[in-house]
C-alpha cells in the first residue's frame, strides 16, 4: 500500500529540494520563482504527476488491453508479447537494464516528436516555455497527448521484460529529479559526468527558439549519453538567444485550454479562450469517467 503513494511523496519531496536550490543557487538571478502562469504549471504538476497515470492506467486495463490481450490469445503470440524476460533477474539488475532501456527508448520517441511533423503539435505544449519560465515545475508543462504517445511505444518493450515494480518505480523517481534539475535555474554542467547524465545547460539548448525539425539538439530525459553517441549532442557553454518556438505567443498557457489544444483555436481570442477551457474541462472529466471498470 505504502508503494502505491511513494511516487507522489517522492515528487513533493524532490519539489520542495529543487525549489530551495533555486531559491538560494538561482543561475538567472533576475528570474522570479514567482512568475506568471505558475499556477497553470503546478495544476500541470499535480494532473501529470498522479491523475494522468491513474486515468490511462484505468482506461488501458478496462478498455484497450482485454480486447487487445484477447486478439494476441487468439493469434497464438500473447506468451511471445509477455514474456516477463527479466522476472528472474535479481532486482538491482532490472532497475539498471529498466533506467537504461526505458531512458534510450524515451530518447527515441523524444526524437520522433521534433522529427515527424505529425507528433510535433503532442510535444507543443511543453516547448510553449519562454524567456523567464524556464525552472524545474516546467518539466511537468506537458499534453496528455504526448504521454498517450509514449505509454502506447513503450507499452510492448517493457511488457516483453516484464520489470519488477521496483525497477520502474526507481526509474520514474530518478527521471523525476533529472527532469525538475534540467528545467531548473541552476548552474549545473555535471563536468565529466556531462557525457553521461543531461543537465539544465544542455537542456536549454533543447529549447532554442531557433530549432527547427532537423537542427534541435539534445533529446535525451535522464541521459545525455544517447545525444553524445547519435551525434545530436550541443552544450557550447553559454545559453540560446531565446526559448520557444515561433507563434509560441499564441499557445494557451490556460492549463485546461493546454490539455485541448489545438481543437477549439477559431474565432475571436476570447472565444478561443473559453472554448478551448470549456473543452479541455469536458475531456478531463470524460478521462475520469472513463478510467473506472465498465458497469
Amino acid at each position: 500500500m505504502f508503494r502505491d503513494y511513494l511516487y507522489p511523496l517522492s515528487l513533493a519531496g524532490l519539489s520542495l529540494v529543487v525549489i530551495a536550490l533555486e531559491y538560494f543557487f538561482p543561475h538567472r538571478k533576475e528570474q522570479r520563482q514567482r512568475r506568471k502562469n505558475l499556477g497553470s504549471d503546478i495544476l500541470h504538476l499535480v494532473f501529470n504527476g498522479h491523475f494522468l497515470g491513474v486515468i490511462f492506467y484505468g482506461i488501458a486495463s478496462y478498455r484497450f488491453l482485454p480486447p487487445i490481450d484477447a486478439m494476441l490469445s487468439d493469434l497464438g503470440i500473447k506468451e511471445n508479447l509477455y514474456r516477463n524476460f527479466s522476472a528472474t533477474w535479481p532486482l538491482w539488475l532490472q532497475v539498471l537494464v529498466a533506467l537504461l532501456f526505458i531512458d534510450f527508448c524515451q530518447w527515441c520517441v523524444h526524437n520522433a516528436l521534433h522529427r515527424i511533423p505529425f507528433l510535433w503539435p503532442t510535444h507543443k505544449c511543453h516547448h510553449s516555455v519562454e524567456d523567464g519560465e524556464m525552472d524545474w515545475i516546467v518539466s511537468f508543462r506537458f499534453q496528455w497527448t504526448e504521454v498517450l504517445v509514449y505509454r502506447v511505444v513503450l507499452y510492448f518493450p517493457i511488457a516483453w521484460f516484464g520489470f519488477a515494480g521496483e525497477a520502474i518505480l526507481f526509474h520514474a523517481i530518478f527521471g523525476t529529479l533529472i527532469g525538475h534539475l534540467n528545467h531548473s535555474n541552476l548552474n549545473i554542467t555535471w563536468g565529466p559526468l556531462r557525457y553521461l547524465l543531461n543537465s539544465p545547460n544542455m537542456h536549454l539548448w533543447h529549447h532554442n527558439f531557433d530549432g527547427d525539425s532537423k537542427s534541435t539538439k539534445n533529446f535525451g530525459i535522464i541521459f545525455s549519453s544517447w545525444d553524445w553517441i547519435f551525434g545530436t549532442a550541443y552544450m557550447p557553454g553559454f545559453p540560446p538567444k531565446k526559448i520557444g518556438f515561433p507563434g509560441v505567443q499564441d499557445f494557451p498557457k490556460n492549463f485546461f485550454a493546454a490539455e485541448a489544444w489545438p481543437l477549439g483555436q477559431f474565432g475571436s481570442k476570447r472565444t478561443r479562450f473559453v472554448a478551448s477551457t470549456a473543452f479541455g474541462v469536458v475531456l478531463l472529466i470524460l478521462g475520469w469517467l472513463f478510467h473506472f471498470p465498465p458497469s
